[in-house]
């Protein structure tokens, strides 16, 4: 269990350096992301902060994701580098060393006793001969070229950094037998096996399994993989040792645990998104002069209390509640009353249907504007979906993997009164007659959750065409009910102007597909000029599934209600409990369906 804990912790220290690459830092007491200068030859220069490398008026999810891949590119290498050299402390190495030492002392007191109980000889002579032939500790040195060429060679991998990190949380992880893949490719031939057998006994590991294949590197003739059973000090020392030998064309670590250690840290539970809550700030009230609210002293003091009320939530508390003024809940009357005059015609059937079904319930109602906490206690009892409080428009991976948990990562302030009918960035009203109502279907909330389970531990690249597909579907998608071209995006719903746009003659349609869907460039400073049409929503979540499996993710991933973690599906024994799981289900459908058929009495 402490190496599944020490190698998690390790895998979260890659969080911010690879996933989640984005610099927080805190302004204002607002959490803000800090500008990156970049090279002319990444082919964008950044400007100032108030604008994050993009024109002012630009702001979507494929845009941040194109933002933090750019960032990912700046930051990776330096933090590995410090990991490295966090990694070179010789504590490891000195253990191993002491190991040895002890070894072969026991060793020699083992020998001398037999040889002194077998013949008649002084127990003082035979030890001094004996000491005399160990192989003498060399003299230190000032090192030399050659000595740096070779410290050089023996440099960690990104996989070693992990291992060794792991290794250094105390000196029972330190001790802690792991298995783990090394991959090694014999210049020699096969005779140069045994060394390598005999170097897995002298560091006390034990071989699991071993199979070689014809190398197609040139200058090798085999690559070997052996799965070893070691502590996780005598791993790291035996690789090194195994490096430094010139019979080895390279030596690679795979794996610890049967878990890649390259994939990115995500989060595994709801509770781990509070670290999922990196914002971008381009066109906020007071940091862009064409935002609404730029002048407005009030407005902005108004949002940046809202925002210090959603920095402070945690999971598990309370969402909370708003004192919405006067003229917040005029805004909210206004938008409401002409959604809901479009909304018979344009609006597609499941989202007419829950939208009433929440004035039954007097959530939706005209004279105020609904509180996060009750709408979140409607999805969960229609869904299972919830909403946490966001304080701003957040990087696309943390906000697609908030869909993971069911969870809708939702803003709380309201769009400046002189814009009712527009706004440049989400706010609680495009949440709430946006995103809402849909959420409470069971069809598309399970669309949701499969676009943000797709997200998990996606590239970069990955990230980039998922936020275009959810761009597409989500926030402007169109369906086909009764030859009708219906509107289900929350971004069309919420702003009738594109919505009457999208509908009409004007912009091209297109049959969804998300393989061409995922990489088609957008129009974001006016209407879209082109839309994608679903067949029905059970006909885009089949499309994006197959998708989804051609994604180059190397593992997959799924959510456990009972437990509410997102499980990685990479052993044997997770498997087989999910099978166990699958098959108990089949027993009820099938017991159902046999009851069904049963004649009435």
């Amino acid at each position: 269990m402490m190496a599944v804990a020490a190698a998690q912790k390790n895998r979260e220290m890659f969080a911010i350096k690879k996933s989640y690459s984005i610099e927080i830092k805190k302004r204002d007491n607002r959490c803000v992301l800090s500008c990156v200068a970049l090279s002319e030859g990444d082919g964008v220069v950044l400007d100032e902060c108030t604008s994050n490398g993009y024109p002012s008026r630009r702001r979507s999810l494929v845009d941040d994701a194109r933002f933090e891949t750019i960032v990912v590119k700046q930051t990776k290498q330096t933090v590995l580098d410090e990991a490295r050299a966090k990694a070179n402390d010789s504590s490891v190495e000195s253990t191993v060393l002491q190991a040895q030492e002890q070894q072969q002392e026991d060793k020699l007191s083992q020998e001398i006793q037999q040889t002194v109980e077998d013949n008649d000889y002084d127990e003082e002579e035979i030890r001094m001969a004996a000491v005399d032939s160990l192989p003498h500790k060399p003299q230190e040195h000032e090192p030399s070229a050659d000595d740096e060429e070779k410290e050089k060679d023996a440099g960690l991998t990104e996989e070693e950094v992990v291992l060794q990190n792991a290794a250094s949380e105390s000196p029972e992880a330190e001790k802690e037998v792991v298995r783990a893949a090394v991959v090694v490719r014999l210049r020699d031939g096969m005779g140069s096996l045994g060394r390598i057998l005999k170097a897995v006994e002298a560091y006390h590991g034990v071989v699991v399994h071993l199979e070689s294949r014809q190398s197609r590197s040139d200058g090798v003739q085999f690559d070997v993989l052996i799965k070893i059973d070691m502590a996780r000090a005598n791993l790291l020392q035996l690789i090194r040792s195994l490096r430094q030998t010139q019979s080895f064309g390279s030596v690679s670590l795979l794996s610890e645990n049967n878990v890649n250690v390259k994939a990115p840290w995500f989060p595994k539970h709801a509770s781990e998104l509070d670290n999922c809550n990196h914002l971008m700030t381009k066109y906020e009230p007071d940091l862009d002069m064409n935002h609404p609210g730029f002048a407005d002293q009030v407005y902005r003091a108004r949002r940046k209390e809202i925002a210090e009320i959603a920095f402070a939530y945690r999971y598990g508390d309370p969402i909370p509640h708003i004192d919405y003024t006067e003229t917040e809940n005029k805004t909210w009357a206004a938008v409401f009353g002409r959604v809901k005059e479009l909304m018979v015609k344009h609006a597609c059937s499941e989202y007419i249907a829950v939208f009433r079904k929440l004035e039954e319930e007097k959530i939706f109602v005209k004279e105020r504007l609904p509180q996060l906490q009750e709408m979140s206690d409607f999805l969960r009892k229609n869904t299972g979906f919830t909403l946490r409080p966001a304080a701003g428009l957040l990087t696309a991976r943390d906000f697609l993997a908030s869909l993971a948990f069911r969870i809708f990562q939702s803003t709380q302030y309201v769009r400046h009164i002189n814009s009712p009918y527009h706004t440049p960035e989400p706010d609680c009203i495009h949440e709430l007659l946006g995103h809402m109502p849909l959420l409470a279907d069971p069809s598309f909330a399970q669309f949701s959750q499969e676009i943000g389970l797709a997200s998990l531990g996606a590239s970069d690249e990955e990230i980039e065409k998922l936020s275009t597909v959810y761009w597409f579907t989500v926030e402007f998608g169109l369906c086909k009910e009764k030859d009708e071209v219906k509107a289900y995006g929350a971004g069309l719903l919420s702003a009738y102007g594109e919505l009457l746009h999208a509908i009409s003659d004007k912009p091209e349609h297109r049959a969804f597909d998300p393989a061409s869907t995922a990489v088609q460039p957008y129009q974001d400073q006016e209407y879209q000029p082109i839309y994608y049409v679903a067949e029905s929503f059970e006909d885009a979540k089949e499309k994006f599934r197959r998708w989804v499996s051609t994604m180059s993710r190397p593992f997959e991933v799924r959510f456990n209600p009972h437990t509410e973690r997102v499980e990685v599906l990479d052993s044997v024994d997770k498997l087989e409990t999910l099978v166990s799981q699958l098959n108990t289900e089949m027993l009820h459908l099938t017991n159902a369906i046999a009851k069904l058929r049963q004649p009435f009495c």
